[in-house]
This record gives C-alpha cells, sequence and structure tokens, in this order.
C-alpha cells in the first residue's frame, strides 16, 4: 500500500493512494494514525475499506510521469514529526570517490534535524549566507517496530514498514568548513523533501535494486541504483539498531549516488529559481523550486 498525507501545511490527512490512483481520505476510519502510518494491526481495516469503496476521495493522482495530484491540492510528507532522520553518508563507491573521501570500512552516521522535513513539491529554501546548498536523492527507509540490538541483518526486514524518496539536501560549507559538524550543513529549515508516499514494504520487491535520478533545471545530475550501495539496507538498520534504538516512523536516510554538485566545480550549486526534480521506481516522483530563506 502506498501512505500519504494531503491539505495545507499543518492541516494535512493520512491518506491511502489505491490500485486506480485514487487518493482516500483515511482520518474517518476507525483506525490508529501514527505519524501518517497505520498502526500494524491496522491495514486488513484499510484493504477492506478500499475495496468496498467506503473512504471519501480526496484526489486523483496524476500518474507516475506527472508530479501533483489532479484537484491541486497540496501533498505532504506522508510522515508527521518523526522522533528522528538517521543519515549515512559516503554510502555509494562513486560519490565517496567524487568528494574525494575514502570508502567508509563502517557506515558514517550523522542526523538531520526532524523539522527540516517538508512536502515533495514544498519549496527549498537556500539558506542565509549559503553559497553551497546541494543535492541528493536517497532511499529512505521508514522504521515501522521499535529496532534494539538486532541480531543480524536478517532481522531487518521484521522493523521496516515501508519505503519513501528523499532529499538530502546540504549546504557544504556549513557541513564541511564550519567547525566540521555535519548536522549543520544538513539541518536548515527545508533541507528534506521526502515523498509523495511511503509505500509499504511488500511493495518494493528489492530495495537493492531501485533505480534514483535527480536533475537541475531539467538537466540529469544522478542516475543511479541502489544496488550500488556500499552497505545495504538491512545492513544499515542492523548497524544502526546496535547504537540507537530505532522507533517506529523513524526515517533513515541510505546514502546518495554520485552526481552532487561538491567534487564538480564545473556544476553549480542551488539558487533561487532553479527546480529540483527526483525519481525513484515505485515511489514517486518530487518536485521542487528553489527559494531564498
Amino acid at each position: 500500500m502506498r501512505f500519504m498525507r494531503v491539505g495545507a501545511k499543518g492541516s494535512e490527512r493520512p491518506a491511502v493512494l489505491d490500485g486506480a490512483g485514487i487518493v482516500r481520505d483515511l482520518s474517518g476510519l476507525d483506525v490508529e494514525i501514527a505519524g501518517g502510518l497505520p498502526a500494524p494491526g491496522s491495514r486488513g481495516a484499510i484493504e477492506r475499506a478500499v475495496a468496498d469503496g467506503s473512504l471519501p476521495a480526496l484526489g486523483e493522482w496524476t500518474g507516475s510521469g506527472a508530479f501533483e495530484m489532479r484537484d491541486g491540492r497540496r501533498v505532504g510528507a506522508p510522515l508527521h514529526k518523526p522522533e528522528k532522520i538517521v543519515c549515512i553518508g559516503l554510502n555509494y563507491k562513486d560519490h565517496a570517490s567524487e568528494t574525494g573521501s575514502p570508502i567508509p570500512t563502517e557506515p558514517v552516521v550523522f542526523m538531520k534535524a526532524p523539522n527540516c522535513l517538508v512536502g515533495p513539491y514544498d519549496e527549498i529554501l537556500v539558506p542565509r549566507l549559503s553559497q553551497k546548498t546541494d543535492w541528493e536523492v536517497e532511499l529512505a527507509v521508514v522504521i515501522g517496530a521499535r529496532a534494539r540490538y538486532l541480531g543480524s541483518p536478517d532481522d531487518a526486514p521484521s522493523v521496516i514498514a515501508g519505503y519513501a524518496i528523499s532529499n538530502d539536501v546540504s549546504e557544504r560549507e556549513f557541513q564541511t568548513e564550519r567547525g566540521g559538524q555535519w548536522v549543520k550543513g544538513k539541518s536548515c529549515e527545508t533541507f528534506n523533501p521526502f515523498g509523495p508516499w511511503v509505500a509499504t514494504r511488500d511493495e518494493i520487491a528489492d530495495p537493492q535494486s531501485i533505480g534514483l535520478e535527480l536533475a537541475v533545471n531539467g538537466t540529469t545530475r544522478q542516475n543511479g541504483t541502489t544496488a550500488n550501495m556500499i552497505f545495504g539496507v538491512n545492513h544499515v538498520v542492523w548497524y544502526l539498531s546496535q547504537f540507537m534504538v530505532l522507533e517506529p516512523g523513524d526515517i533513515v536516510n541510505t546514502g546518495t549516488p554520485a552526481g552532487v554538485s561538491l567534487g564538480h566545480p564545473d556544476v553549480p550549486f542551488l539558487t533561487a529559481g532553479d527546480v529540483v526534480e527526483l525519481a525513484a521506481d515505485g515511489l514517486g516522483r518530487q518536485r521542487c523550486r528553489v527559494g531564498q530563506a
């Protein structure tokens, strides 16, 4: 299933995108919705309500090649106020190489502030004083059950709720030239466009074979696949559980393939007026215009 949140910022309704492309309202259904995702025992009730047509329609999706709901409603981030956003850096060999970094022997872990999460068509704001605002298309993992000291990577699928597209927007000067604290260059407002939906785990046959693309002003900058991750999804979730407790609704950004502005002096960083478009197999598309804070 594909879960969304639709509506004006701050008042989004939880929704499900059905097989016919109709976005249906979940807010009136007698099931527990936490942060945009239904509780583990609620899926059967949702499936029955979708099948019998009892869920109100909020709009119609335009299709895989387009960007927004047909009736113009705003699509918000499919999760609401995650407890944490955990990120893996340098998780593709080609990306590590383009930034001049050694190949990691363990996952490189950093955090983003949860309140930088925005919708897949919301504006990205270049921070004040920024000269190096960059992009990173990523596969995001959404945690569905508490993960604490998992025994092995084979245990990871049992705690994964689903997957989504994430843009780990980054200010490279803040990240690497202002004291070495990555979180400063990763947590500026609007720095994590997310969605348009979370696809449940069963919707994605193999998270290690998802194509990822990103274009700026119509020019393709990233074109990769999760098959090239250094540390796969299951390894990453297992690894993180050894150092922190992952809770339902947490987001794990799993790294980006080559093609960011950093490491390519001929590729300009983002400025106001640019348009950033992302796509991932089975996970929809994003389109964000860039503004100035």
